[in-house]
C-alpha cells in the first residue's frame, strides 16, 4: 500500500506544484498598511482546495484576517488537526529580488517567490497528503489555515476559542518550521517566543538649528542610539538583566555553516545553537529618523525604533516585556523622555518528543528521506498561535514539521522552496497519516 501511495503522490505532484504557484501569485500580505483584499482571495483559494479534497470547508473570521476551516471526521478513529497559514510577509523592495516576488519561478530546483516556503508550501503539504490518501484516509482531519500568523491582530485566539468544539483532535501537525539541511529532515521540539516593542525618545519640543544649539542640547537620534547600544555587551550578548536562558541544545549548529548561510560575522558567546534556539536575542526591525535624502541642519526632536526581543521557549512574554521596559528606563541618557510600548507578544513552546506519535513521525521522515534519520532541533522563530492552540486542545500531541531549509530565506529577499524537499515533506505527511490510521 505504501509503495502505491508514493507512486500516487508522484503522479499528483505536478498539480500540487501548480496550485502552490497559484497561491504564491496572490500577494496575501497581512502587514498594516497593505491592501487586505488579497488575503480574502487566498482564503477563498485555500477553501476551494480543501473542498476538492472532500472536506466540509468554510472561511471563518472574527475581527481579523480570514482563516479557513475544513473537516472530514472519522468516528472511532484518531483525529488530526493540520495547521499552516496563508498570509505572508511584505516582499520589500522588488528591485532587490532576482525575479518578481509574486511571480513564482523555478531556478536550479528551487521555486522562488514570497510565501513559496513560508508558509504556502505548508498548506500544500497538507493538500498533497489528503489528495494522495483520498478515500484511504484512515483518520479524521480538521484543517485550520490561519490568515494572520505574520502580523496578528489578536483576533485569531478569540476565533480558536469560538471553534473549540470543532477543533478537537488527538494530534496537531504544524507545518511551519524547517529541516536541518537539504537531504536531512528535522523534528523540531522548541520555539522561542517574542516581544515586539516600540521605543520613542524625545529630547526637544521641536527641531532646532544644529549649528546654533548643537552641543548644548541632545539630538533624539543620538539618544536613541545610546539606548539601542545598551541592549548588548561588548561580546554581543543580550544585556537585559533577568531574561531566562535555557540549557545548551544537545546538537550543535556549526559556526562555519551559520556564517556561510548568512554572510554574517561572529556575534555573542556560547554555541550558535544556543544563541538561536534557547537564549534571548534583540533585533532592530525598523527606525524612524530623518532620511539622508533631504536632510537639513536640524537637531531631531523625536526618534523611534521597533524592537524585536526573542525569548527562551519557557520565558513569560509579559515578564520579558517588563524586564525590557525596566532596562530602557535605566539607560535613558541626558534626561531624555522615553516611552516603551508593547506592540505584540507570543510565548515560545517546548514539546516532549517521546511516545508513539513521535515514533511514527520519525519513521515517516526517515522513509521519506530515503533512510536518513531526522535530527532533533529547536527553532529561533515563533508561531504565536501555538499556546492558544494548546489551550484549546490540551490533550493533543503537537508535532512541528516543515518544508524550509537553510537556503529558503523565509521573510527575506529571494525566498525559495527546494522542490525535492517539498516532495519529501508531502510523502512524510502522507505516510504518517496512513500509519496513524492503520495503527
Amino acid at each position: 500500500m505504501e509503495a502505491e501511495l508514493s507512486a500516487r503522490l508522484d503522479s499528483l505532484m505536478p498539480g500540487v506544484r501548480a496550485d502552490l504557484e497559484r497561491l504564491v501569485r496572490i500577494p496575501s500580505v497581512s502587514a498594516p498598511g497593505f491592501d487586505f483584499s488579497p488575503i480574502d482571495s487566498s482564503a477563498s483559494l485555500v477553501a476551494s482546495l480543501l473542498t476538492d479534497c472532500g472536506l466540509t470547508t468554510r472561511v471563518v473570521a472574527s475581527s481579523g484576517r480570514p482563516a479557513v476551516l475544513g473537516t472530514r471526521l472519522r468516528p472511532g478513529r484518531p483525529t488530526v488537526l493540520l495547521y499552516a497559514h496563508h498570509d505572508v510577509q511584505p516582499a520589500g523592495d522588488p528591485a532587490l529580488w532576482t525575479s518578481d516576488p509574486f511571480g513564482p519561478v523555478e531556478r536550479d530546483g528551487r521555486l522562488y517567490g514570497r510565501g513559496a516556503a513560508d508558509d504556502k508550501a505548508g498548506i500544500m503539504v497538507h493538500v498533497a497528503a489528503l489528495r494522495a490518501l483520498g478515500d484511504d484516509l484512515g483518520v479524521g482531519v480538521v484543517v485550520f489555515i490561519e490568515g494572520e500568523e505574520e502580523y496578528g491582530t489578536g483576533a485569531t485566539p478569540v476565533l480558536l476559542r469560538s471553534l473549540r468544539d470543532e477543533l478537537q483532535a488527538d494530534v496537531a501537525v504544524v507545518t511551519d518550521v524547517g529541516n536541518w539541511a537539504v537531504g536531512v529532515p528535522a523534528v523540531t521540539t522548541s520555539l522561542r517566543g517574542h516581544v515586539t516593542a516600540l521605543i520613542e525618545v524625545r529630547t526637544l519640543s521641536h527641531g532646532v538649528h544644529s549649528g546654533m544649539y548643537g552641543g548644548a542640547v541632545p539630538d533624539a537620534v543620538i539618544a536613541l542610539s545610546r539606548v539601542i547600544a545598551s541592549f548588548h555587551d561588548d561580546a554581543g550578548d543580550v544585556a537585559i538583566d533577568g531574561l531566562a536562558v535555557e540549557p545548551e541544545p544537545a546538537i550543535e549548529y556549526p559556526a562555519d555553516r551559520l556564517y556561510a548561510e548568512t554572510g554574517g560575522t561572529p556575534f555573542g558567546s556560547g554555541t550558535a545553537a544556543s544563541r538561536m534556539w534557547s537564549r534571548p536575542a534583540v533585533s532592530i526591525l525598523g527606525l524612524e529618523a530623518p532620511p539622508i535624502e533631504g536632510a537639513t541642519s536640524t537637531l531631531t526632536p523625536v526618534a523611534r525604533a521597533l524592537i524585536s526581543l526573542r525569548i527562551a521557549p519557557t520565558e513569560d512574554p509579559s515578564r520579558a516585556f517588563s524586564l525590557l521596559e525596566a532596562h530602557v528606563k535605566r539607560n535613558i541618557p541626558w534626561g531624555a523622555s522615553v516611552t516603551t510600548t508593547r506592540r505584540g507578544a507570543a510565548p515560545g513552546l517546548a514539546v516532549d518528543s517521546a511516545g508513539p506519535v513521535y515514533d511514527l513521525v520519525r519513521t515517516a521522515l526517515r522513509d521519506a528521506w530515503d533512510g536518513v534519520d531526522p535530527v532533533e532541533t529547536g527553532s529561533g522563530g515563533s508561531i504565536p498561535l501555538l499556546l492558544h492552540l494548546a489551550e484549546v486542545i490540551p490533550d493533543a500531541t503537537i508535532v512541528l514539521n516543515g518544508v524550509e531549509d537553510p537556503d529558503s530565506r523565509a521573510h527575506g529577499v529571494d525566498e525559495s522552496l527546494h522542490l525535492g524537499e517539498f516532495r519529501r515533506a508531502c510523502l512524510a505527511e502522507t505516510l504518517f497519516l496512513h500509519r496513524l490510521g492503520a495503527r
